[in-house]
């Protein structure tokens, strides 16, 4: 006895040892392999920001490069160069572009031509000491530059503390353009990015030098990082990686890197090792706290296991111990099946249910003391009774057993149940069955749901008047809607399984697959018109609509062509281009015939004029022959008029006109048209009260024919002002750009029915036909020259009698948008 209880000591004691250090070795290597773990995840994070801030700088380069792009395709769309334009437009580039400091365009010889930069212009840039310029059409990004503009670029003993990254473009032309992108815009991204991560951050160029840098890093903008392990030994092997060694800072880092692909420069991430380990230090002192918890519990229990050596009683207490721990892990475990959601019972032979959870009270309409001893298929609905009484067959059945039945819920509703049995054995004889029920209500009704969605997509499809087809990705068709049949000619059966423009030539299947093509590559929605054979044997132009169809992956699955019937659209195109180029053609011709007449008119009014003028000079002796000749000579002069207004027409109406545009201020050209009307002024004492806005109206205008509607409108208002009245005209800017011109006159007025049809042609108001009017053309060349200036010409009545006529032009900036120098 005395033997084995030594026997036995030695065996708890051999025990408890073999215990410590399996715990020691497992807390040991649980502790390295979090260790590893919060490294492996450091690396990750660090992979992951230099990944996002690689992005980043890559984005604001190229979004640069976008920029300069179509800036230099609107510079190149000009026939001729124009300083001002281009200063302009490099000007209002720069203000979508938060990360340039300053746009510039440069000639061949490095003359900077223009710049948002004003002290840049005129400066010469040592282009032939520059890094490799692009070739025409492209852009690149050189090496970081000192200063805060393109004169600084030869001061090379500038503060790398301001500086800035020149993007290159060269246009075809061979001119080019440089953005000055400010590495600042980056570095704060990359500072408020890196400090959320308790991360530091660099952007090195290929040959090391340094672009950004965060606020951390001993690192000045512009020096060398050469000798970095990343340039030196991996970045000709790896886009991209992490590692743990040296770094910028000192001591052991954990180091990750990401290179662009489209610039030449990279991402630095850095963090200490020992702030990525800050946590798993902490993790470490409570692994030792675990370990020493359980050394202590295997010591304890050791000296329990000696001491009930000691005595049977103490062996009998222990055993009672053990036995009440085992009854507690079972309280703990019917606790723990009566808290699940999911039906779980126990069934003896035929289906009798001698344990079910607290769920199935809440969910059925028994109580769940109440179920037990019944059948569970005396228990569901009638109908499902003889597949729940096949779960409890006492066959041989390996494996679970499943069936879906419907139980009555509390509220009486019916519910779906997926119930699962497995039959019980002990020692290979069946004791009875474990089982759970799961609710699945709410699938079947979505199942239900879909189906009937599906439907009614397929009801729609086939109803649509709109021809509808759905290709795979071999170009074969899956299904067609009636309509589809209907314009091929063709029935489904002969199409499901089919190539797609089977029917169709080969240039006209081309086009489709070409258009299949892009569809792949860009996604989306795709819309085009081509010609397609009707089942008539008639071609229409059919506007196609094709939708890439993805799968559950997000690959493409398909393609959906859709077909509308445009022809009639197209047709009436064409009528309406063909009656528009007839209706032009008869304009043409008329302002001709007005012109080519006009000019035969003159030859025999100056002969008229020429000799009535002669008769008056020859017979002042003779009154009545004076008058005779007067009255001829005053008719003549009449009809002059009407001929140079009449050509006045034809010159405006003509495709080749004589307008000369140019950028002027209009107060001067008014104050020389009023200064005209000084000696009609004094006879008849009227006064001409101007008011001209101080600040410059500055408008693109041609200068004669300006001054020929203000003229005209003006002559309107002195002919049909009453005697001693007075004439006002003004003229201002407005707030919108549009500059003003009112004139304004005591007279008769214009009827309210009139004021817009005296500006057409030969037309006058019926105040003025009583001969004090003129031909009826003077208002009408005004409106068609106003319009030809992108303005407009209106009349109005004043309060109290009297005429207002308001011209508004463009301003300087709307009028040079889409005019030319000559019309």
């Amino acid at each position: 006895m005395l033997r084995e209880t030594r026997f036995l000591r030695n065996v708890v004691l051999a025990s408890a040892s073999g215990a410590a250090l399996v715990v020691v070795l497992g807390l040991s290597a649980l502790a390295w392999y979090q260790r590893a773990e919060a490294l492996g995840n450091g690396r990750a994070r660090a992979e992951l920001l230099a990944d996002v801030l690689q992005d980043q700088a890559s984005r604001t380069v190229e979004s640069a490069a976008v920029a300069l792009r179509a800036l230099g395709d609107s510079l190149q769309a000009r026939s001729q160069p124009d300083p001002a334009h281009e200063q302009a437009l490099l000007s209002q580039s720069l203000l979508g572009l938060s990360s340039v400091r300053s746009l510039a365009l440069v000639d061949e010889s490095g003359l900077v031509l223009a710049s948002s930069e004003p002290r840049d212009v005129g400066v010469r840039l040592p282009l032939a000491e520059l890094e490799s310029l692009p070739a025409a059409g492209r852009s690149k990004l050189l090496s970081l530059q000192t200063g805060r503009a393109l004169a600084d670029m030869r001061n090379s003993g500038a503060s790398h503390r301001v500086s800035f990254l020149p993007l290159w473009h060269r246009m075809a032309s061979g001119r080019l353009l440089v953005a000055l992108i400010n590495p600042d815009t980056m570095a704060t991204y990359q500072q408020t990015v890196a400090d959320r991560s308790a991360m530091q951050a660099l952007l090195v160029s290929y040959q090391g030098q340094v672009l950004t840098a965060t606020e951390q890093l001993p690192m000045e903008v512009g020096s060398s990082l050469a000798s970095h392990p990343v340039l030196a030994l991996l970045i000709g092997r790896q886009e991209h990686g992490s590692y743990l060694g040296d770094g910028v800072v000192a001591g052991r880092q954990i180091v990750a890197w990401r290179g662009s692909r489209s610039q030449p420069f990279l991402m630095l991430i850095e963090q200490p090792q020992a702030l990525a380990l800050q946590s798993w230090y902490q993790g470490v002192w409570k692994l030792a706290g675990l370990g020493l918890l359980m050394l202590t519990l295997l010591v304890a229990a050791s000296f329990v296991a000696l001491r009930s050596l000691r005595g049977r009683m103490l062996a009998v207490q222990s055993a009672q111990k053990a036995h009440e721990k085992v009854a507690l892990r079972e309280r703990e475990m019917s606790v723990v099946l009566k808290s699940v959601q999911e039906l779980i019972f126990r069934a003896g032979h035929g289906g009798v249910l001698t344990f079910v959870n607290a769920r199935w009270g809440a969910v059925t309409q028994d109580r769940a003391e109440l179920a037990v001893g019944r059948r569970l298929q005396d228990l569901v609905e009638p109908a499902d009774a003889a597949k729940a009484a096949g779960l409890f067959d006492p066959d041989d059945r390996p494996g679970p057993r499943t069936a879906q039945i419907g139980l009555r819920s509390a509220e009486g509703g019916l519910r779906q149940y997926e119930v699962a049995v497995v039959p019980l054995y002990a020692k290979q004889h069946l004791v009875g069955f474990a089982g759970s029920a799961v609710d699945v209500t709410e699938r079947e009704v979505a199942q239900h749901q879909l189906q009937r969605q599906l439907a009614f997509t397929g009801l729609l499809l086939e109803v649509s008047p709109q021809p509808i087809s759905l290709v795979d990705m071999q170009g074969q068709y899956v299904t067609v809607n009636r309509a589809w049949e209907a314009f091929t000619g063709l029935k489904r059966e002969q199409l499901i399984g089919s190539q797609f423009g089977s029917t169709l030539s080969m240039a006209d299947r081309q086009v489709h697959e070409r258009h299949d093509a892009q569809l792949l590559a860009e996604g989306g929605t795709l819309r085009y018109e081509a010609r397609m054979k009707h089942a008539d044997g008639q071609p229409r132009d059919m506007q196609v609509t094709k939708v890439l169809l993805l799968d559950e992956q997000g690959g493409p699955a398909g393609i959906l062509n859709t077909l509308m019937d445009v022809s009639e659209f197209r047709e009436a195109e064409r009528a309406t281009r063909e009656a528009r180029d007839a209706a032009e053609e008869a304009s043409r011709a008329k302002s001709e015939f007005i012109a080519n007449i006009s000019h035969e008119l003159r030859t025999p009014l100056q002969s008229i004029l020429g000799f009535s003028e002669l008769g008056v000079a020859r017979g002042r002796d003779s009154p009545r022959l004076v008058t005779m000749f007067e009255s001829i000579h005053a008719s003549g002069q009449r009809m002059l008029a009407l001929v140079n207004d009449l050509l006045d027409v034809s010159k405006i109406e003509s495709s080749v006109g004589t307008f000369h545009m140019e950028r002027c201020d209009l107060r001067a050209h008014i104050r020389s048209v009023a200064r005209e009307f000084d000696p009609l002024l004094q006879p008849r004492r009227l006064q001409l009260d101007c008011v001209i806005s101080e600040q410059p109206l500055s408008a693109k205008v041609d200068p004669l024919r300006f001054q020929q509607v203000v003229r005209n409108v003006l002559a309107n208002a002195v002919k049909f002002s009453p005697d001693g009245s007075n004439i006002e005209l003004a003229a201002s800017l407005h707030e919108d750009g549009q500059i003003h011109i009112d004139i304004a006159d005591r007279g008769p007025g214009i009827p309210p029915g009139e004021l817009e049809a005296i500006f057409d042609a030969f037309v006058q108001s019926s105040k003025t036909k009583d001969g004090s009017g003129g031909t009826g053309l003077g208002l009408a060349i005004c409106r068609k020259i106003v319009e030809l200036h992108k303005g407009s010409i209106q009349a109005s009545n004043r309060e109290g009698g009297g005429a207002l006529f308001s011209i508004v032009l463009p301003g300087r900036g709307d009028a040079e948008t889409g005019f030319t120098t000559t019309y």
